[in-house]
């Protein structure tokens, strides 16, 4: 088993240098863009266009890697990712920056799509847990390396563009010298969003919500942290508080949630979620150590939410149906995370910068009332058709729902 794991390392490796580089780029760019001058709404459309670009690139993947291949699909993604940085350092015009991101986002998903392709080809009945865990780990890593990065270099500068780009043209390595076979050709199932909202209604209204209000967060929290004068060390930290503080609440919110009605631990979650939010906004601005530990809160109850949603969806559905379900999910969720940043900006604009949690808050303030409203008029699924908790990231394609040991079983 150790050796079938070991064989897919080339390809984590190179998936944890691409979520270096993504980190590191995803926190530079809203903070060079509030320092070049640009509007919080050009900022929101920033951040939306790599969620449309993301989209695109899930429709988009699966044709380009049956016509050339998984490596050629990798490197000229890869290349593609390493360009858009450049170009942002090249181009400070909100024009191309939307661009830049765009194209990036249909890099980041053909990116992505390729890797967990070629995770699950190899995943066998017995190792398929160990590496989607293996997954999950590696993506919350590079993500939180690549935040700290941050600190290396002047936002002013056109220093971390270029070392970003360079994560992405090193991420080229590993996959060019793995001697793995070619996975098969990828199947993206049928996605059903109506029919998904008919049997699952609190399942699809938290993806939506998380969409909406975590895409805005991650667009303009350095931007927050930025305008109330963090150092370089604290905006990373800022930035990995919130990371850290939600991965490492899934798993134990989750294996609870999966011993009740898990629409009671949503609503927990999305209560929290306005609690911490409004807290962020009314005293995030005391000093930077407010910040960190609200902050750190606030990931604490807004990060655990897809993947709740996405098990009580599985709650609710056939077996069979669980990678079409996650899929229809993941899809519904990017695509509302297209939204959510110009949304935020529409409120920050008028509002001030610290509304963004005020927004967030008053995202999960809808979808709380939709969760009541569900629990009162809808009895919890059976116990025999529940199924286990799994941490999910967001930036994922719809291949990785196949990782998932639920998906195998």
């Amino acid at each position: 088993m150790r050796k079938q794991i070991l064989s897919v390392g080339a390809i984590l490796a190179s998936v944890l240098i691409l979520l270096v580089g993504s980190g590191l780029l995803g926190t530079v760019t809203p903070v060079r863009a509030h320092l070049s001058g640009f509007s919080q709404f050009a900022i929101g459309v920033i951040g939306s266009a790599y969620y449309v670009g993301f989209v695109a690139g899930c429709f988009a993947g699966p044709r380009l890697l049956a016509r050339v291949g998984h490596s050629r699909t990798f490197a000229v993604a890869a290349a593609l990712s390493a360009v858009t940085p450049l170009v942002q350092s090249l181009a400070f015009s909100e024009f191309w920056w939307i661009v830049a991101r765009g194209a990036f986002g249909f890099a980041a998903a053909s990116l992505y799509m390729t890797v967990e392709s070629w995770l699950n080809d190899r995943a066998t009945p017995e190792t398929r847990g160990r590496i989607f865990a293996a997954y999950m780990t590696v993506n919350y890593l590079g993500l939180v390396l690549g935040q700290t990065l941050f600190m290396v270099g002047r936002p002013q500068s056109f220093s971390l563009f270029s070392l970003s780009a360079i994560f992405y043209a090193l991420c080229l390595i590993p996959v060019s010298l793995t001697r793995l076979p070619q996975p098969k050709a990828v199947e993206v199932p049928t996605l059903r969003p109506r029919r998904m909202f008919a049997i699952a209604p609190v399942g699809v209204a938290g993806c939506i919500a998380v969409g909406l209000a975590n895409a805005a967060v991650w667009s303009f929290a350095p931007v927050y942290a930025q305008d109330h004068h963090l150092t370089k060390g604290m905006l990373a930290a800022f930035m990995n508080a919130f990371t850290l503080a939600g991965a490492a609440i899934q798993m134990p919110l989750g294996r609870l949630s999966d011993r009740m009605d898990r629409r009671w631990i949503i609503l927990f979650v999305s209560l929290s979620a306005i609690a911490s939010g409004l807290a962020l906004a009314a005293f995030g601005g005391r000093g930077a150590g407010w910040a960190l530990a609200l902050f750190a809160l606030f990931g604490f109850a807004n990060l655990p939410m897809y993947g709740l949603s996405v098990a009580h969806a599985n709650d609710r559905l056939p077996r069979e149906m669980f990678v079409e379900s996650s899929a229809t999910l993941l899809m519904l969720n990017a695509m509302a995370a297209a939204v959510g940043p110009v949304l935020a900006s529409l409120v920050t604009t008028r509002m001030g910068i610290a509304w963004l949690f005020v927004y967030s808050a008053g995202i999960h303030v809808l979808f709380s009332c939709f969760v009541a409203l569900r629990l009162l008029v809808k009895s919890a699924p059976p116990d025999e058709l529940r199924e286990p908790f799994e941490p999910m990231a967001e930036a994922g394609t719809a291949i990785s729902i196949e990782l998932d040991p639920r998906a195998a079983e």
